[in-house]
């Protein structure tokens, strides 16, 4: 049911199909120390997220404005900020943003050579890789990218918002072998090196100050 929920947007009960009110999405959190009572999600329903984002230690303000919200007696105010038929609109803006067929390619070419089997796949991907992101992930990497160019003011995605999306994306859809885990190599790790290795279509040339960008702050997620 879930399966179905997060990719048809539906649920079927008795035969019967009801559809799910848009925008309708589906968001799992998970601690990477403690598992008791927590159960591992199946690389099926991974690889129906989006996004995988990882959350550090909030900075010294935030921690400290934290402690003061939740220690004095204050009944938090909601205000919607947007409406639903609203970010539905936004959702299909992203969709028109333009992506060159040569930005799509490199996005699919980035997702095909995670996978161990796949020809071309670079050595460090068959040492250290189990199994592979699947044509979702290129998919994601594409609305990903023009999502990026949306936000930043930009007419048409680019190569670096490919890039930025590639941990995001990408992360949870890798699944590391032994080997990987023995050197302590974790999947950010992997997909940097993957940027590193792929070959950028020769349009991108002139955003390398950008690229770099990318690759400096390569840990940091989504910008």
């Amino acid at each position: 049911a879930l399966l179905e929920a997060m990719q048809e947007h539906q649920v079927t009960v008795g035969g019967k199909r009801h559809r799910l009110e848009e925008p309708f999405f589906v968001l799992a959190t998970q601690n990477p120390i403690e598992q008791e009572g927590t159960y591992p999600l199946p690389e099926a329903q991974l690889d129906r997220f989006l996004f995988m984002c990882l959350m550090g230690y909030p900075a010294e303000e935030e921690e400290l404005e934290i402690v003061r919200r939740t220690t004095a007696d204050l009944q938090p105010e909601l205000n919607p900020v947007l409406s639903g038929p609203e970010i539905v609109a936004m959702q299909r803006l992203v969709r028109r943003v333009p992506a060159a067929e040569y930005l799509m390619r490199y996005a699919m070419h980035l997702a095909r050579l995670t996978r161990p089997r796949e020809d071309g796949a670079p050595e460090f991907i068959r040492d250290y890789v189990s199994w592979g992101a699947g044509p979702r992930a290129s998919q994601a990497l594409v609305l990903a990218a023009k999502a990026r160019a949306a936000l930043h003011g930009r007419p048409c995605a680019g190569l670096a918002d490919v890039q930025m999306a590639a941990f995001p994306v990408l992360r949870h859809r890798l699944v590391i072998n032994f080997n990987a885990e023995a050197e302590g190599l974790r999947p950010d790790d992997i997909i940097r090196r993957l940027l590193e290795t792929v070959p950028t279509p020769k349009e991108f040339r002139s955003e390398g100050i950008e690229q770099a960008k990318v690759f400096r702050s390569a840990g940091a997620g989504p910008a």
